[in-house]
This record gives structure tokens, sequence and C-alpha cells, in this order.
């Protein structure tokens, strides 16, 4: 169903819900999305602590070479991400074979990424050397991607996947998987980094490979459930054949996605480096204090995508007064969940922090008090970063990818970054300066975002 055909199709009436009872809806789809977002990061976090035990050089490579597969990654996980609210949209007004023809161009347009992207992760290891690494950093970092970077094939697939699963509401399945898919990564990098239980000891190798397999394992998991409890959609009916119209579609709405999220993730990158200029003690404690946000985002995640879900079925049932009362629950569910994260950490912050710094360190005085200045700041970060992802989320239900993607540029780019410096260095305000340039940055995109959803995008009849 093309956006002509809902701009002239008689509109259907939605759920007489209630604002409240939109707002408990999407609350309820959320959850399990946050519950696997936070599976998916221990996973991460299982990662990085069993390689860190097993030797510094594998921990710092797998670091590198992570980093470097995570931009690569996102960008192609747009595509995936375009898939849901399309699903959402046709789903709700009864396009069967909408939903199946662009679930399948969404796994056509990540295999078709993943064949440009996989190869050149095969020979990153003179990449490593000239950005600076030291060689044996740079040699396990290259003999982790020629492992792990296979990984994007089943993941782009489980990506697709868990776009069509959650636009069709079945999110139960993806949290159990991931929160499975976690208990056995745990398993599978003991084993086979280390050694155990008659396992090979592989090092870096046996994480690459645990990643490897975890990816490949949700992967089978989501479409043998998909196949099975919602044979309707036959989704693999014709998959061999290209469908361009809906190829082109998934392209022009999950290219912006991708560079949103890339353009976000650089923004973190680049506050990095630039706190890295003023010490390795404000470097530590902005890594602590980005870890501790990041799990906190998760909530906002899992809120955003729920908006996505429920907006894009009010734009199938082209219902611009419950698309009205979706984007205000998002709006209050996000503020109130961010501000009670910002009290806790401006109540109790020193837990958060000292828990990541050795108690016998000689700089854990300095790291500590730094960290918990960053976690004040973090207070209001917290509610700039939840606006303007669930703006993101609203606008992407809405399929309004692109002007947000450069939106959410200028306001990262052009204004945050800039303000970071600033007041981090001629104002003399160090970290707490950078930080606060994030939330000048993010702020702006919020106000910016959601100004663009309220003003044009929440009317159905001019989308």
């Amino acid at each position: 169903m093309t956006q002509a055909d809902l701009s002239t199709a008689p509109a259907k009436p939605f759920e007489a819900l209630t604002r409240a009872q939109h707002g408990r809806k999407l609350f309820a789809l959320a959850l399990p999305l946050i519950g696997s977002n936070l599976a998916q990061m221990a996973m991460n976090v299982t990662d990085t602590v069993m390689l860190g035990w097993y030797d510094v050089t594998a921990l710092a490579a797998a670091t590198l070479a992570t980093s470097l597969y995570f931009l690569i990654f996102i960008v192609g996980s747009g595509f995936a991400w375009a898939v849901m609210p399309v699903v959402a949209t046709a789903a709700e007004a009864g396009d069967a074979v909408m939903v199946r023809r662009v679930t399948r161009m969404g796994l056509w347009a990540g295999m078709i990424y993943a064949a440009v992207f996989v190869p050149p992760l095969m020979w990153t290891e003179e990449i490593f050397l000239a950005l600076g690494q030291e060689p044996q950093v740079a040699a396990a970092g290259e003999a982790y991607l020629r492992i792990a970077a296979w990984a994007m094939v089943p993941g782009l697939v489980a990506m697709v996947m868990r776009s069509f699963l959650s636009a069709l509401e079945h999110t139960a399945i993806l949290l159990w998987s991931t929160l499975g898919m976690a208990v056995c990564n745990a398993l599978l990098n003991y084993a086979l980094i280390f050694g155990n239980w008659g396992a090979p000891e592989l090092g870096i190798r046996g994480a690459a490979i645990a990643s490897l397999s975890m990816a490949a394992l949700q992967a089978v998991a989501l479409v043998v459930y998909a196949l099975r409890k919602l044979p309707e959609y036959d989704l693999v009916r014709r998959l061999w054949r290209p469908d361009w119209e809906e190829l082109g579609r998934v392209a022009r709405l999950g290219a912006p996605i991708g560079l949103t999220s890339l353009a976000e993730g650089g923004l973190f990158t680049a506050t990095g480096i630039m706190v890295g200029w003023i010490g390795a003690v404000p470097l530590a404690a902005h890594g602590i204090a980005l870890q501790v946000t990041s799990v906190a985002f998760m909530i906002q995640v899992g809120l955003s995508q729920a908006a996505t879900v429920r907006a894009g079925r009010a734009l199938g049932r082209r219902d611009e007064t419950a698309l009205r009362m979706i984007g205000q629950s998002g709006v209050v569910l996000s503020v109130v969940s961010a501000g009670l994260i910002g009290l806790v950490f401006v109540a109790i912050p020193e837990p958060f922090v000292s828990a990541f710094v050795d108690p016998d360190d000689p700089a854990r005085g300095a790291v500590v008090a730094t960290g918990i200045s960053l976690l004040m700041l973090a207070a209001l970060f917290q509610v700039v970063d939840a606006l303007q992802v669930m703006a993101l989320g609203l606008l992407r239900g809405v399929q309004d990818t692109g002007v947000p993607m450069v939106l959410a540029a200028i306001s990262y780019w052009l204004i945050g970054m800039p303000a970071g410096y600033l007041l981090g260095f001629p104002a003399g305000l160090g970290a707490a300066g950078v930080w606060l340039g994030l939330v000048v940055g993010l702020g702006l995109a919020a106000v910016m975002l959601l100004w663009r959803f309220w003003s044009r995008s929440v009317r159905i009849g001019a989308a």
C-alpha cells in the first residue's frame, strides 16, 4: 500500500481508546523490547569482562574491532528498521501482501549491504596500524573480524525479523530469545576463550566464534518462529524474486535511519576523543558515565520502538486523533522515565561510578569525583536524549525519515559538537563542558524533531 493509497482510502476507526489507554498499550509493548535491549547489552558486557580476564591485548583489540564493526552494522540496520513502520501500517490496513513484500525486501537490502561491507572487514590490520594502534592489537583486531564480520549476515536477518515481529506486536519472543542468547553467549565465551570443558583455548577468536554463533542462532530462531506462528504472511514465498518497488522504499526509508544512527554514534565517539584531550582520568570517568547512561537509555530505545509500531498502526487506519494521543503518551512516558532515572543519578551517583573502579587504583578518588559530576549532568542529558529518540520513533512510524536525518545531523554536529568544544576548552569547563555540549545538541534535536512531528507529520492526510 503506497502513501497515495493511504491518502485516498477511506479512514477506518481506530481502537476507541483514551489517551491513558494508548499510553498503557505503548508501555506494555515497550516492556519486552526494553528487556531484549538490556539483554543484548548484557552480552556486550559479558564479552568485555571475559576478554579482560583473559588478556589486556585481546580486550583492546576486541574493543577496537567491535567499534568499527558497530559503526558499519548500525548503518545497515537502518534498512531493517525501515521494515517496522511499513509492516505496522500495512498490517493495520489488512494488507498481508505488502507485509510480505516489504519484509522480503528488507532481507534483500540487508544481504546486499552485507555483501558489500563484510569483505573489507577481512583486511583491517593495515587500517588499525594507520590509526596508530600497536602491531599486536592491530593483528588481533583483524583476527577477530575475520570471524566476527560474518555475523553481519545473520545479524541483519535477525534485525529484519525483530522489526517484522515488533510491528505485529509479537515481542515476547524477542525478549526470551535474547535472554537465551545472553546465557548461551556467556557459556560459549567461557568455553572457547579460556579452553574450558574440553574446548580449545582460542582467546579472542573464541569470542568471535561465540558472537557469530549467537547471531546465527537468533536469526534461525526468529525465522522459525515467524514461519510457524504467522504462516499467513508466507515470508519465504518467492523470496528469491526481486521486488524493485519495495526494495526502493526500504532503501529510501532505511538509509536515512542508518545515517541518523551513525551521526549520533559518531557524536559520542567524538566527545570521547575530546575528553581524552583533557586527560586519562576525565576519559575514564566519561567512559563510566557513558556506560551507565547507555544502560538507562535502553528504556528510551524500547519506548521509541513501541511508538514506531503504534504510530505505524495509526497511519494504517488513517486515524490522526489516535496518532496524536500516541505521540502525547510517548512523550509523557519518555519524560517521566528519564526524569525518574535522572533523580536516581542525582540522589545516589557514587555507587554507579565506584562499581567500575578498582578500590586499590590510586586514581580512584579523582575518577569517582569526575564521574559523579558527569552523572549529575546526565540527569538533564537523559531527558533531552529521551525526547529526541521518542521523536525519531514517532517520525519513523509515519515513514518520515529524510528530513529528520538532516535535522538530527545539524543538531548533533553543527551545534552540539562546537558547543561541547567551546564549553569544554575555551570556557574551561573540561569534561563537564563537553557533556553540556551533548545536552545542547540533543536538546536542539528534540525540539526540532518534535516540531517536525507535531507541525506536519502528525497530520496523516498531509503525510
